[in-house]
C-alpha cells in the first residue's frame, strides 16, 4: 500500500497520532492538534487510504490500513514512535489493529466512539453516498451550487458540509476521496477483522458520546479482553462525532492521558 500523506502540528517530536473517520481528513483533527500543541505536545495527522491526499487502493483492508499507519509511524519516526495513537469511528479501528498488531509503536490507545466489532451504524452513510453519487459535478458552477444541489437529500447542515470538504475542483469538479471504491465498501468498513490471541497492554482510553448508538454494552467484554487496560469514559452531550461536539472535553482527556504516562515514566 502506497504511503500516506501525513501532516505535522506542533514542533518537535509527535506525541500524538490521529486517524480520522470515513470520509473524514486529518485536517478534521487541525484545532485539537493546535490545542495540543499550545500545551508542548506535537501531533501528526494521517490521511487514510483513499481519502484526501493519501492514494487510492482498489479493495478495502482494515489488515492492509492498519500496516500502512505502521510503516508510516516507523518510516517517520523508527524507534522514536512510541506515540499516542487516536482514532475515531473507522479510524478508530485502524487504530486498535494497529496497536495490536504493533505495539511497540504505540505508548497508549485512544479509541473514540467505536468498537471492536460489526458496526451496523454504518448503514447511516449509505443515503449519504446515495447523495454524492447523484451530485452532477459536470454541471456544478460553485461550491455554494454543490452545497444547495445537496441540501434537499442532506438536509443537516453539519454532515453536508461534512461531505462537501472533500469536493475539488482541478480540472472539473471531482471528489477527493475514493468514492466509488469507498461506496461499494460499507459492509466491510462496517465489518471487524478476526485479530486471533493478541492483545495490547498498554493504556486505552474508550471515549464515547452519551448520543451515540456506536457503542453498547455487549462490546465491553471484547474490548476488555483485546485491551486489558481499557477505561471507559463517556462524554457528556456528544454525539458520534464528539471531537466536533466537545471538542474540549476530547482535549482535556487526551491531555490527561499524556500527563498519566509521564508520571509512570520510570
Amino acid at each position: 500500500m502506497a504511503g500516506l500523506h501525513t501532516e505535522l502540528v506542533g514542533t518537535g517530536r509527535p506525541r500524538f497520532a490521529f486517524l480520522p473517520g470515513l470520509f473524514g481528513r486529518g485536517r478534521n483533527w487541525s484545532g485539537i492538534a493546535q490545542a495540543l500543541a499550545a500545551q508542548g505536545a506535537a501531533s501528526v495527522l494521517f490521511d487514510l487510504p483513499d481519502h484526501g491526499k493519501s492514494a487510492w487502493t482498489t479493495q478495502f483492508s482494515y489488515p492492509g490500513i492498519a500496516q500502512a499507519v505502521a510503516d508510516e509511524l516507523d518510516l517517520r519516526l523508527g524507534s522514536a514512535a512510541n506515540v499516542i495513537l487516536v482514532g475515531h469511528s473507522m479510524g478508530g479501528k485502524v487504530a486498535m489493529l494497529t496497536a495490536l498488531n504493533h505495539p511497540e509503536l504505540v505508548s497508549a490507545l485512544i479509541v473514540i466512539d467505536i468498537a471492536p466489532g460489526p458496526s451496523d451504524q454504518v448503514d447511516t452513510f449509505t443515503p449519504l453516498v446515495a447523495a454524492m453519487r447523484s451530485l452532477d459535478l459536470a454541471a456544478l458552477t460553485s461550491r455554494a451550487d454543490a452545497d444547495e444541489r445537496m441540501r434537499a437529500v442532506v438536509p443537516d447542515d453539519a454532515v453536508r458540509l461534512f461531505l462537501l470538504q472533500n469536493l475539488r475542483r482541478k480540472g472539473g469538479w471531482h471528489w477527493q476521496q475514493n468514492l466509488a471504491m469507498l461506496g461499494d465498501s460499507l459492509e466491510e468498513i462496517g465489518d471487524w477483522p478476526p485479530t486471533g490471541d493478541r492483545t495490547y497492554a498498554g493504556p486505552v482510553l474508550w471515549l464515547t458520546g452519551e448520543h451515540s448508538a456506536y457503542v453498547r454494552p455487549e462490546h465491553s467484554a471484547t474490548m476488555t479482553r483485546l485491551f486489558p487496560a481499557v477505561r471507559h469514559q463517556v462524554v457528556a452531550g456528544a454525539g458520534h462525532w464528539v471531537h466536533a461536539d466537545q471538542p474540549q472535553a476530547v482535549i482535556d482527556a487526551l491531555l490527561a492521558v499524556a500527563d498519566d504516562l509521564e508520571v509512570s515514566r520510570p
